[in-house]
């Protein structure tokens, strides 16, 4: 419950770690503010999120973010990054927000910038960069502190079908390289088939789970 309105109801899942998780359904089906609660961004009236033993909802304000900064990673739909800053510096954010000193900031988010193959991109504003570029400084922003769990909010909703493409094995492959567990919020059933699971958010409630395999059979 969120005030007067019931976005979520009887919604109980389990995320296993390493794990890539689809969660799919129609505009309004509330899979957006299940991504939210899971990250501790809104906390619900009624029942718990338990990440690693710790029930989330438990936490003040100022634990949640810190929890979030230290241990989640964050792709929109829109990128979000600032637009007065260049790539590599959107990409250090989260580092110096850690408290890492910009120098050795800058030289992680450079080897960032270049695993994503966007060598030579890292003075450039994200209104220079493609919408397949600026996605992957945003996976390179949410990957660079290393973090064990990403969320990601509809990752190709803006994207033409080969940097959709492009975006989903480069996060997937990177993920699972790093055995970061990853939960993707998407409409798009080619995005959600990168994932290992898909999970059918409808009026606020789970209807259905299955692996992607079966699900595109």
């Amino acid at each position: 419950m969120f005030g007067a309105t019931e976005a979520l109801r009887g919604v109980d899942i389990e995320i296993h770690a390493g794990e890539i998780v689809a969660v799919m359904g129609p505009s309004g089906s509330g899979k957006s503010t299940l991504l939210h609660v899971l990250a501790g961004v809104l906390k619900p009236d009624s029942g718990t999120v338990v990440y690693h033993e710790t029930d989330i909802t438990g936490l003040n304000e100022a634990e949640r973010s810190a929890l979030r900064l230290s241990e989640f990673g964050f792709v929109f739909q829109f990128g979000q990054l600032l637009p007065d800053l260049n790539a590599i510096d959107n990409v250090t954010i989260p580092l110096m927000l850690a408290g890492m000193k910009r120098r050795e900031a800058l030289r992680q988010s450079a080897t960032w910038l270049d695993r994503l193959g966007l060598d030579g991109h890292g003075g450039k504003l994200p209104g220079e960069l493609s919408g397949g570029q600026a996605q992957r400084v945003a996976i390179a922003r949410a990957l660079v502190t290393a973090p064990k769990l990403v969320f990601a909010d509809e990752p190709t909703g803006l994207l033409d079908s080969l940097a959709a493409e492009n975006v989903m094995v480069t996060l997937t492959e990177l993920a699972r390289a790093m055995g970061t567990t990853v939960v993707i919020i998407t409409h798009d059933p080619r995005t959600a088939s990168y994932a290992d699971r898909e999970i059918i958010v409808r009026d606020g409630r789970i209807t259905a789970g299955q692996t992607a395999e079966a699900a595109h059979r």
